[in-house]
C-alpha cells in the first residue's frame, strides 16, 4: 500500500529512544480531514498520553480549513487515537512500568485514510543528544567530502 507521509516530529527522535512503534487511526471531524489534505497538520509539540484505556493526541495543531464556513473547530483539540485493546494495554503497561513515553512520529496517509504512528520512547540524556549530534556532523561532513571528490 502506498503511505503519503504529511508530517514529522523530527525533535521527537532526537529527544527520546524509540523503543517501539504503532499504527494509530486517528478520529477527527469532518473538514479537519480537508485541512490536513492540504498540509494542515503538526505534530511539532504534541505528546500522547492514555486516559482510562484511551489513547488521546493532545496539543496537535490542526489549521482550520480555509473554506469551512460553518463551524470553526479547535486546532489544537485532544483528538483520540484508534488502537486494539491489546496494544493499549500493552503501552498503558508500559508507561506505568517501565516508565517509557508515548510519543507521535509522523502523520500520514495510508488507502486514503490518516494515520499516526505512535512509538515507546526513553528520554536521553544529555549527553546522548551530543552523540547523536556528533553522529550527525559527521555523517554530513562525510557525504560533502563525497560530494566534493566526485565532481
Amino acid at each position: 500500500m502506498k503511505t503519503m507521509t504529511i508530517s514529522s516530529n523530527k525533535k521527537a527522535r532526537f529527544e527520546y529512544e524509540i523503543l517501539d512503534t504503532y499504527e494509530a487511526g486517528i478520529l477527527l471531524k469532518g473538514s479537519e480531514v480537508k485541512s490536513i489534505r492540504s498540509n494542515g497538520i503538526s505534530l511539532v509539540e504534541s505528546h500522547v498520553r492514555i486516559i482510562k484505556s484511551e489513547v488521546f493526541l493532545i496539543n496537535a495543531h490542526i489549521a482550520p480549513y480555509a473554506f469551512e464556513q460553518i463551524t470553526i473547530l479547535d486546532p489544537r483539540a485532544t483528538r483520540k487515537l484508534l488502537l486494539n485493546k491489546k496494544e493499549i494495554l500493552k503501552l498503558e503497561r508500559s508507561v506505568r512500568e517501565k516508565g517509557l513515553t508515548v510519543v507521535p512520529l509522523k502523520a500520514y496517509f495510508k488507502a486514503g485514510l490518516v494515520k499516526v504512528e505512535i512509538a515507546l520512547g526513553k528520554g536521553k540524556k544529555l549527553h546522548d543528544k551530543r552523540q547523536t549530534m556528533k553522529e550527525r556532523t559527521l555523517k554530513r561532513e562525510a557525504q560533502s567530502h563525497m560530494k566534493q571528490r566526485n565532481r
